[in-house]
């Protein structure tokens, strides 16, 4: 007698990229609670505008942008998943949610360049996520402007940032080819 084996069907293309959407969003949170408060500004160090541009370069950019909004719907509904364990819609309108309105399209940026095959070269992913950095910067500064003026918005909301951020979109770079290779391997 032989015994059978059941035959479990691969998930479909849709139900795959919807759990890519899902766990691009899940990094975010994360990497949002990986946070480091800085004094002078209400904004802290963390490594959230590194994971939204890693999330659109490497999931393109319609789902990265849709994976930074569900990020923020989650938000919104009460999750704890703004930096330090936030939630609630008084974040969408405190200090930092210019940089949270941001997100969506610093992803669809980092994925427009990634889809254009600028994450195959270190160098280049660089520039790509430097401009996606600097869309996550624009839309900071100018919520913080509002409230504090230009240039104290540049000294709390930039300024301290700079370096750090570059470093991340350094090591975002050099990562950004492995991780599209996974995603590849994985959808063959």
């Amino acid at each position: 007698m032989q015994a059978q084996t059941a035959v479990v069907p691969a998930p479909s293309l849709a139900a795959r990229r919807a759990l890519a959407v899902v766990l691009g969003a899940a990094l975010v949170a994360i990497a949002a609670q990986i946070a480091v408060p800085l004094p002078g500004t209400p904004v802290p160090l963390t490594l959230q505008p590194i994971a939204v541009i890693l999330v659109g370069a490497v999931l393109g950019s319609t789902r990265g942008a849709a994976a930074a909004t569900l990020y923020l719907l989650e938000g919104l509904s009460g999750l704890p998943v703004f930096a330090q364990g936030h939630a609630g819609p008084l974040w969408l309108i405190g200090p930092t949610a210019g940089y949270l309105y941001s997100y969506p399209f610093a992803a669809f940026v980092a994925g427009w360049f990634s889809e254009r095959g600028w994450g195959r070269t270190i160098g280049r992913a660089m520039c790509g996520m430097l401009v996606a950095l600097a869309v996550i910067y624009a839309g900071g500064w100018s919520w913080l402007a509002l409230t504090v003026g230009p240039r104290s918005a540049f000294a709390m909301g930039i300024a301290p940032f700079v370096l750090a951020d570059i470093i991340k979109v350094i090591i975002g770079a050099a990562l950004l080819p492995y991780a599209e290779r996974l995603i590849m391997s994985s959808r063959a």
